[in-house]
């Protein structure tokens, strides 16, 4: 495999269910912008924003830790519906830390996202890219996405999006595979097992988690729809060593059935983007529902410690 040359570029791509114009303006309202804008966990409070070449986007944006960071977005270009240039990072009393082209285009209804983060150098790419995975910052454009759906169809989504350095029939491979499944699946700290696994549309899987001090859960998944090399839908139920539906051990008011979406997307001949998504299948409570919304983050962290194990794995 020929190895890369260090760039001082870091580019990111989402595609949105939803038309250029409900992408666009989701991306450039402030009012709008309050419920999705920065990583799991963060909060924004707008104190003015002009959106023009020479205008400025002032907010203060709000961490877990109660820390708060002050940003002063500068608008460079501004192409309604098409593109956005922009300096980030920076306020009065620091320069930006990087310069951002993203560019916004429609086909069959759907919107393709396509952003690239200019920095001075690879080296200062390299640690920003870095910074950015530890801070979670890319699932502020999962949180659009979640967003955006709720606006259209009141559907309430988890979603995340990683890519990684693999062709995509590896990835479907890892995905599908039970050998392969067992030794990433599973949360950091937990091993899995596979006791039935008939991955393809129409199939069923039976398995077992085992975590620290020998805790055991067992869960059965059901699968709609696997389309090599890019899709694979399946719905999952906690059971117990009978396949007798169960809830959660350790949260009650968990929705009994969760319907997940992994869709796999070629964005290189080496390169995988893997887009999952996870909503409440079925009759669900209202309580059930508050559990799902309110376990976002936390989604967010389980998912994100699979996905290490993967990158690991594959590696």
């Amino acid at each position: 495999m020929p190895v890369k040359s260090p760039t001082n570029e870091l580019k990111l791509t989402r595609v949105y269910n939803h038309p250029v114009k409900d992408v666009w303006s989701a991306f450039t309202d402030a009012d709008k912008a309050f419920y999705w804008w920065g990583p799991r966990g963060f909060s924004i409070e707008t104190h003015s924003k002009e959106l023009k070449p020479g205008g400025h986007w002032h907010y203060t944006m709000l961490g877990p830790n109660k820390v708060e960071y002050v940003n002063k977005t500068h608008y460079l270009e501004v192409e309604e519906f098409k593109k956005l240039v922009y300096d980030h990072g920076g306020n009065d009393e620091q320069k930006p830390l990087f310069r951002v082209t993203v560019l916004f285009s429609e086909k069959d209804g759907k919107t393709t996202m396509d952003m690239t983060m200019a920095l001075p150098t690879p080296e200062a790419a390299e640690q920003t890219r870095k910074f950015v995975k530890e801070a979670g910052g890319d699932s502020t454009w999962d949180r659009l996405a979640e967003y955006l759906e709720k606006k259209k169809s009141d559907r309430d989504l988890f979603v995340l999006n990683r890519s990684f350095e693999v062709p995509i029939e590896k990835m479907f491979e890892v995905w599908t595979e039970p050998n392969h499944l067992a030794q990433w699946l599973a949360p950091k700290g937990f091993e899995m097992e596979f006791f039935r696994s008939d991955i393809k549309s129409g199939g069923s899987s039976f398995s077992c988690m085992s975590g620290p001090g020998g805790k055991k859960m067992f869960g059965r998944s059901d699968y709609l729809r696997v389309e090599k090399p890019t899709l694979i839908e399946y719905t999952q139920q906690f059971c117990d060593e009978n396949e007798k539906v169960t809830r959660h051990p350790m949260a009650p008011t968990w929705p009994e059935t969760m319907l997940t979406i992994v869709e796999l997307t070629k964005e290189g001949p080496e390169q995988t983007r893997v887009t999952i998504t996870w909503e409440c299948h079925g009759e669900t409570s209202v309580p059930e529902l508050a559990t799902f919304i309110q376990a976002r983050t936390g989604m967010f962290q389980g998912w994100t410690g699979s996905l290490d194990k993967l990158e690991e794995y594959l590696a």
